[in-house]
């Protein structure tokens, strides 16, 4: 079934929608979850709960991109239980999140003060993963938006775990040099 007809289900209130998206695309969300998570029974609860969001979002809202629509979903439902189960326990120096690695490599006091906000800052991140090479937009995005671990990317992309740090950090820097050329402060 494709994505236009899953989203007619959703529409019709039809709860096979849910059975649906969940035959077409319970591998990829799982996966998501797991790259954050890195907890089995964690990534198919958060699974479920994106069919819910889901199922109470369309109607009204109709998404011209299911994947990127679901991906979102579970991205920041996955990112909502670790944040609460990291605030119950003491996170270790291994537990950082990609997000993190990102965060802090970006942030130091030498940008000029800038207020901006997150939707201003994603289109700014955006503009900048679309001049990027392909092989170095995809590193990127796998990392940061699915949290992916850098053993599994050299698996599935056919790079070494070194190729896929030097281009993180390459990347990284590439985009603190963007940022400040744009006046932001992160």
């Amino acid at each position: 079934m494709n994505d236009k007809e899953i989203i007619r289900l959703y529409f019709d209130r039809n709860e096979q929608a849910i059975a649906e998206t969940r035959k077409k695309y319970s591998t990829y969300l799982k996966s998501i979850a797991y790259g954050i998570l890195k907890n089995r029974e964690d990534a198919e609860e958060c699974e479920n709960d994106t069919y819910l969001v889901a199922w109470n979002n369309i109607p009204p809202a109709s998404p011209n991109n299911l994947t990127a629509f679901l991906a979102k979903i579970i991205r920041n439902t996955s990112l909502s239980k670790l944040k609460i189960k990291n605030a119950k326990k003491r996170i270790r120096e291994n537990d950082i999140l990609p997000i993190d690695e990102l965060y802090a490599s970006l942030s130091d006091n030498s940008f000029p003060d800038a207020e901006i906000s997150e939707k201003e800052l994603g289109k700014l991140i955006d503009t900048f993963l679309r001049k990027l090479p392909n092989d170095e937009r995809i590193i990127f995005i796998r990392r940061y938006w699915f949290s992916e671990d850098i053993s599994i990317m050299s698996k599935n992309l056919g790079f070494t775990k070194s190729k896929i740090k030097t281009t993180l950090m390459r990347t990284r820097n590439k985009l603190r040099k963007y940022l400040e050329k744009e006046g932001i402060q992160i």
